[in-house]
């Protein structure tokens, strides 16, 4: 499954213009630690690097002509490290979802950001229902790809859920 970005740029995560009624401090910090990640991949920025310059936007505020709604610093930092250590247990369990066709090396690079943060969170996040971290990266994808694309992200971070018991079966 080809997946490319929907616009080629990035969503104005957390802008008061754009972001959703329903944002809060956690989304925020989602959206910026995806973007952070891709950055990190694509342009070679290092921890540091990232989090000093998503700083300044996470503490909300006028930025650069936009008005950025405060996002959580902390939670922001917890994925960004959080995935970094982990990176070697959680690819190999995002890969184990995807078709053979489609392994995680091969998937667009903002997708393999959001199913990293979204892993990660259901691996070693106890403390967050599954289903919130899910529906949360579902919302997430939204904000960069079409339908197709979201709807991986759901399955992909629902059969993790369900392999770590963090959601029932339904059936």
């Amino acid at each position: 499954m080809a997946s490319t970005n929907k616009n080629n740029k990035s969503p104005r995560t957390g802008t008061a213009s754009k972001a959703s009624p329903h944002a809060n401090q956690r989304t925020i910090a989602r959206l910026n630690a995806v973007q952070g990640l891709y950055q990190m991949e694509v342009g070679g920025a290092d921890l540091s690097d990232i989090r000093t310059q998503f700083a300044a936007r996470l503490a909300g505020g006028e930025l650069e002509g936009e008005t950025y709604l405060p996002g959580d610093a902390d939670f922001f930092n917890q994925i960004l490290a959080g995935v970094l250590k982990h990176q070697l247990s959680i690819d190999p369990m995002i890969d184990a979802t995807l078709t053979g066709d489609w392994p995680i090396a091969r998937i667009d690079t903002t997708l393999r950001a959001i199913l990293r943060a979204g892993a990660f969170e259901l691996m070693y996040r106890s403390d967050i229902p599954a289903g919130v971290v899910v529906s949360e990266y579902v919302d997430v994808a939204k904000a960069y790809f079409e339908a197709e694309v979201p709807a991986m992200v759901n399955a992909v971070l629902d059969k993790i859920a369900k392999s770590r018991g963090g959601l029932q079966d339904k059936s």
